[in-house]
């Protein structure tokens, strides 16, 4: 059975061995690519108007609902980043990811902290974004990614 691995329609056998987790090809969700694009301009939309209505004062009811769009387009971005498995989670972009959202999930009880949590945030998730492959694609369970070589 040939299941699609890519956006590029590329394809694998079903039956075929994987190497190790993060190099194994796996299925994707139809349309991930969109999906996963529109789920990260949101949340790029949310977390920067967020941030800016915290430092600039603007009312809690404004911006709780701002705080929730931002967690779940965060959400969003780590199944379309993370199906079929939940690999990633042990990897240093899913740590980065985990620590974000986990973040963010505190806002609404250490309200009198949000600024600096969101500026944390905001921070880990531009560190995260551009760090080397070597560090995003390290697991904590497994060390160094395998890369095949052609």
């Amino acid at each position: 059975m040939v299941l699609p691995m890519n956006d590029d329609e590329e394809s694998l056998e079903e039956n075929s061995s994987t190497p190790s987790c993060s190099t194994a090809r796996r299925r994707t969700i139809p349309y991930a690519r969109v999906w996963n694009i529109a789920f990260r301009t949101f949340h790029l939309v949310f977390i920067s108007i967020l941030v800016g209505g915290h430092a600039f004062g603007a009312s809690a009811d404004q911006l709780r609902p701002l705080l929730y769009g931002a967690i779940v387009t965060g959400v969003g971005m780590a199944f379309i980043d993370g199906y079929p498995t939940l690999e990633f989670l042990h990897m240093g972009w899913g740590v980065m990811l985990i620590v974000k959202l986990s973040l963010l999930c505190l806002v609404p009880f250490m309200w009198s902290h949000r600024l600096p949590i969101l500026i944390a945030v905001v921070i880990i998730g531009s560190v995260g974004s551009h760090m080397p492959r070597k560090f995003r694609h390290y697991s904590i369970i497994y060390g160094p990614e395998k890369r095949e070589t052609a």
